[in-house]
């Protein structure tokens, strides 16, 4: 294959980027530039005109979709099938995630560190089950110590490459002794079972590579030409399987963008990118700056947004595309005005300028935001979907929180109270569950009047027999108090009294603070409904919510406006774009104030938001707001 033919549509930094072949090379690739069509050339160059066999070359990314994209490229321009052999395979290149890149070297040389080749690999909720294990193996509760945030812990710690003896040296407070020794024990166990979980995938091909120089020299002679895309969302142990892979023959092309770097609350490192010139001696830098997505407006206010942080590496994105419309700014009267602007605004152009609803997308920093959103959208019979999470009242912990309303209204609601009575963990397990609705089905009772027959003849265990009390004592009170105070306050009462609250509190992490914004995003809700329907008690909101989930399923389909965070949006586009909340303490986020460095990555998701859009942006905040069932000015 010609060169000439790979670059032709390319501009010449992409072109560079493309030709540029030996030696170390970072690709700063700003927001619409073209850096997956860089990368798939550059490998389609590689093969096609310099005459490296496809086995030599790695192509590392983040997502299963991004990599399925670039092999399907890759294919298209070499004319070959873009399936996913093993290495001795001359047919293709190996295109991959971090994990599923790992998971192949394991699975061959993995016997070197005692890992078998049959290995499972744990989720999520393999991980808090084992976890739960280990708790009570070491006689703790989930009250006093969340297997969420012992896991949270643990992944930092394996994401910085430290094992548990490592991590018990350098424990230096109660806390941190007692997560060394549950991450002993949960290492162990995940051992006895021949178990690994995802952080352990890149801890333990790292480690192969350190201890058996063997078997990284292959490896290094095999993927002799290494790609790796969204480098600034690297994070330590990532970092390290790169460079002692490029170690060798130094061939190691990086494409990233250093104002797009979101995800230092998950181990990401934007040092990572910052220093890869000082890590390479040698290595030539190249910056894709000609945007092909956004108009010459929303660049210039994207850009003005990022030009104030300190942490970046500089660059001015610009486009040959038209001006465009001036970015739109709309400070409304509070967060009510504010999703019917955008329901409004949305609803009128698609009128009046024939335009798509799949055209049009809504950003928020926080879940809990996409509430009154969806409810503005409905009213105005707008099409809607959210990506990258379910609608509000689809959640665990708001259906958790109904299902303790429907028990209180209606006491025979036994699917309800087999929802609640975990929701926290009570230790009702399925055998007693069995024995309960044994107990209500022959005494031809509901499932409450069981549960208070097995507290009164004391026919649970001492635990079970505690937490029962509670909940029906709970309960009972907020049944008592449905006529006399407002719903919202009887929601309020059962977040805190039922322990929800309290176990998402101490489990301190991202998800757990985000469904607690969630679940007083609920209150709020509770008080709008209130306000619109005067002589409306709990009942009425409980229907209220079941025909908002029947009436939901017709936005599922194509031709909707999308709902998503900010940081789900990364990697999309549409053509015009909302971005609501920009205030301070929701976007940028409370947490980031005191913090530069977390003010700055506020800023970057706020780059990240404003360049998804092609032809239009809206940046909305609220003179006052009701969020978390609070009223903010």
């Amino acid at each position: 294959m010609k060169s000439e033919a790979i670059i032709a549509d390319l501009n010449p930094r992409q072109a560079e980027a493309v030709l540029h072949t030996e030696g170390p090379l970072l690709v700063l690739a700003g927001a619409g530039s073209g850096k997956t069509r860089v990368i798939t050339r550059r490998i389609a160059y590689l093969i096609g005109h310099c005459g490296v066999p496809p086995w030599n070359i790695l192509a590392v990314t983040f997502t299963n979709k991004a990599a399925g994209e670039m092999k399907r490229r890759v294919a298209d321009l070499l004319g070959q099938s873009g399936s996913e052999p093993g290495p001795r395979d001359s047919g293709s290149v190996w295109v991959g995630t971090f994990h599923s890149t790992c998971v192949r070297i394991l699975r061959k040389h993995g016997a070197a560190l005692g890992i078998k080749s049959s290995f499972v690999i744990y989720d999520d909720g393999d991980q808090v089950s084992l976890m739960r294990d280990c708790l009570r193996a070491q006689g703790l509760s989930e009250r006093s110590l969340n297997p969420r945030a012992v896991l949270s812990r643990i992944s930092r710690a394996k994401n910085e490459l430290l094992s548990a003896e490592e991590y018990t040296l350098q424990a230096n407070d109660r806390m941190e002794e007692r997560t060394a020794k549950l991450y002993l024990m949960y290492q162990e166990r995940l051992d006895g079972l021949q178990a690994l979980d995802f952080d352990d995938l890149l801890m333990a091909t790292v480690r192969l590579f350190e201890q058996h120089p063997e078997a990284l020299a292959a490896y290094q002679d095999l993927w002799r030409y290494i790609l790796v895309d969204e480098y600034q969302d690297t994070n330590h142990a990532q970092y390290r399987l790169v460079h002692l892979l490029a170690n060798r023959y130094g061939n190691l092309c990086v494409v990233g963008d250093d104002d797009q770097s979101i995800y230092r609350w998950r181990g990401a490192d934007l040092n990572n990118i910052l220093d890869f010139e000082r890590d390479h001696t040698g290595c030539a830098v190249i910056r894709l700056e000609q945007n092909y997505r956004s108009t010459q407006q929303i660049l210039q206010g994207a850009g003005g947004v990022v030009a104030h942080n300190y942490g970046r590496k500089g660059k001015t994105l610009w486009t040959e595309n038209e001006a465009g419309d001036p970015i739109v700014l709309y400070r409304a009267l509070d967060e009510t005005d504010e999703a019917l602007f955008a329901a409004r605004t949305i609803r009128g152009r698609v009128v009046d300028d024939g335009t798509g609803y799949d055209d049009y997308a809504i950003f928020y920093r926080t879940n809990a935001q996409s509430r009154v959103l969806e409810e503005a959208l409905r009213q105005a019979l707008i099409p809607y979907v959210i990506v990258g999470g379910l609608r509000f009242y689809e959640r665990k912990e708001i259906k958790d929180l109904l299902a303790y309303l429907r028990w209180v209204v209606n006491p025979a609601d036994s699917v309800s109270f087999k929802r609640l009575v975990n929701a926290p963990t009570r230790g009702i397990g399925p055998a007693t569950m069995a024995k309960l609705e044994l107990l209500a089905t022959q005494e031809k009772t509901t499932i409450w009047e069981a549960c208070r027959r097995a507290v009164q003849e004391k026919l649970l265990n001492t635990k079970q027999l505690a937490a029962m009390e509670a909940l029906l004592r709970l309960v009972e009170e907020v049944r008592a108090k449905t006529a006399v105070i407002p719903i919202s306050d009887l929601i309020a009462e059962l977040i805190t009294g039922s322990g929800y609250a309290e176990e998402l509190e101490r489990e301190r992490t991202p998800e757990a603070e985000s469904r607690l914004e969630n679940l007083k995003e609920l209150v709020t809700a509770a008080q709008e409904f209130a306000e619109r329907n005067a002589d409306g008690g709990l009942p009425a909101f409980l229907d209220s919510v079941a025909l908002i989930g029947d009436l939901d399923e017709y936005a599922e389909g194509r031709g909707a406006v999308t709902l998503m965070t900010l940081h789900t949006a990364k990697g999309l586009e549409f053509d015009t774009v909302f971005m609501v909340g920009l205030e301070e303490g929701i976007f940028p986020h409370a947490f980031a104030m005191p913090d530069e460095r977390e003010l700055e990555e506020e800023r970057r998701l706020c780059y990240v938001g404003m360049t998804r859009a092609r032809r239009r942006l809206f940046l909305t905040s609220a003179r006052q707001r009701r969020l978390y069932g609070n009223r903010s000015f």
